[in-house]
């Protein structure tokens, strides 16, 4: 049963201190600061305690007595999310839980091929220890070099593999789950075929952190590609583009790693405000796609599959242009246009953003329906789309109009919002591919989510969670 909530008193903060030591339990408003505002100023909260616990025992003593004295605990990785789903609210009630000292990588079991690690494993270090065991772990997010992999699966991150890899929830066998009393599910199984019962893991992968604190996880490795080629390609229109994915996923199959779409603004932002960054084509195109072939074999193997797919939509009419890397070199940089997309809008001064997926077949029409929409709304916004067309997941931004002001053009956030994602669900899609709800989407989540599946998430937040402590206002 919840109560009201208090601001924790100096006595309660000691009896969270004493449980992780005084060295790391945050107290000085200074040291705060970094945890109580997310990326994108959206949101920002209060708190007079982060607690920075080493096992799960600290995390089941800090749960247990966050139980007692229902005291709110939000849990945070490497506060990348961008819908203020690891940030406090402002009532100063809640004990922020960073997990970034649990971050061991605890097993690699090459014959398993899987890699036990801590919610607090920077996935940037997960990556590279696949690598330098001649795996791969596939997951890949433009902020993999701070983000956790505790908050990757707390909010089932996408990124651009999810096209053959899946999204985190598909690229996890087993987690270690701190209950909101402090009972500690382990359930770090390692096995791909396991049909006892409920699967309990995907209750917590996705929930983000209302019910539970995940504090390790299993999570699967793939055989790392011989060889790869990234290429650009110019088109005309997404409808091209939808041609030209038809055409490399029947040529390529799962060798088509990456099937990105891309505005030509958002690359003119990129080029103009992301130094040592290089058109990949010759001449300017209304539309790109940049996509990834990976072999098994070798790079020969790669370029070979790229090369007859290319060809094949260039005789088509598909492509009007392509360009394919010639070296690692160009690779990464061709790579790098595409990872500093969401960081060169920011130049261009406010923008208006959604994380929506609809089925791939219908991407072509949806962004008709939505330029018409938006430009009836700010006729002079910078529509600014890419994303991962190989699975449906755009980002749809809008950027304020140049020299416009800023305050006038977010002042039209929600009709935009509301226009935007009604379209999407006319398509049956989502409004939240791979970014989570959090506190920006929660109230239209409640408001269009169907009512049987509202209550039945509700079910199950009372019965994990009765006290009503586990990172209260998110989700639902």
């Amino acid at each position: 049963m919840t109560r009201a909530r208090k601001i924790p008193d100096n006595d309660l903060i000691d009896r969270f201190a004493d449980i992780v030591g005084s060295k790391y339990a945050l107290r000085d408003p200074a040291a705060i600061a970094p945890f109580v505002s997310e990326p994108r100023g959206l949101f920002t909260g209060t708190t007079r305690l982060v607690l920075k616990p080493s096992t799960a025992a600290e995390v089941s003593a800090i749960m247990a007595l966050a139980t007692e004295t229902f005291t709110p605990v939000v849990p945070q990785g490497g506060n990348t999310g961008h819908v203020g789903g690891q940030v406090p609210d402002q009532s100063g009630t809640a004990v922020v839980l960073s997990l970034s000292r649990m971050n061991a990588i605890r097993e690699l079991d090459q014959d398993g091929a899987t890699m036990t690690v801590e919610a607090g494993a920077v996935l940037q270090t997960v990556r590279e220890t696949a690598d330098e065991a001649g795996f791969l772990f596939p997951l890949s997010l433009a902020s993999q070099g701070s983000c956790q992999i505790g908050g990757n699966l707390s909010s089932n991150a996408g990124g651009t593999t999810a096209l053959v890899y899946g999204s985190a929830r598909d690229l996890c066998l087993g987690v270690e789950v701190v209950l909101p009393t402090g009972e500690i599910l382990d359930d770090l199984r390692k096995l791909k075929k396991d049909n006892t019962g409920y699967d309990l893991k995907h209750l917590f992968i996705g929930a983000e952190g209302t019910l539970g604190v995940i504090t390790a996880a299993v999570l699967k490795l793939y055989p790392k590609p011989a060889g790869t080629v990234v290429s650009w390609a110019g088109v005309d229109n997404p409808h091209a583009a939808l041609e030209f994915f038809r055409i490399a996923s029947a040529g390529a199959g799962p060798a088509l790693t990456t099937f990105e779409l891309v505005k030509a603004v958002a690359l003119e932002f990129t080029l103009n405000n992301m130094p040592g960054t290089v058109d990949p084509l010759a001449h300017r195109h209304p539309w790109y796609v940049m996509l990834e072939i990976s072999s098994q074999r070798s790079t020969d193997d790669a370029r070979m599959l790229a090369e007859t797919i290319l060809s094949r939509a260039l005789e088509d009419g598909h492509v009007n242009d392509a360009v394919m890397s010639a070296s690692l070199a160009q690779q990464i940089a061709f790579w790098d246009l595409r990872e500093k997309m969401p960081d060169a809008q920011k130049s261009e001064g406010a923008s208006i953003k959604h994380d929506i997926s609809v089925p791939v077949a219908a991407i072509p029409e949806f962004l008709v329906q939505a330029d018409a929409a938006v430009s009836g709304i700010v006729p002079d916004g910078r529509i600014v789309c890419f994303g991962h067309m190989g699975d449906g997941n755009l980002h749809y931004n809008i950027s304020q109009p140049p020299g416009g002001n800023a305050a006038e053009f977010l002042s039209r956030y929600g009709e935009v919002n509301a226009t935007v994602h009604g379209i999407v669900r006319s398509f049956d899609g989502s409004i939240s591919a791979e970014h989570g709800i959090g506190q920006l989407k929660r109230d239209e989540f409640l408001a269009t989510a169907p009512s049987v599946a509202i209550d039945l998430m509700r079910r199950i937040k009372r019965q994990f969670d009765p006290a009503g402590i586990m990172n209260p206002g998110k989700v639902i």
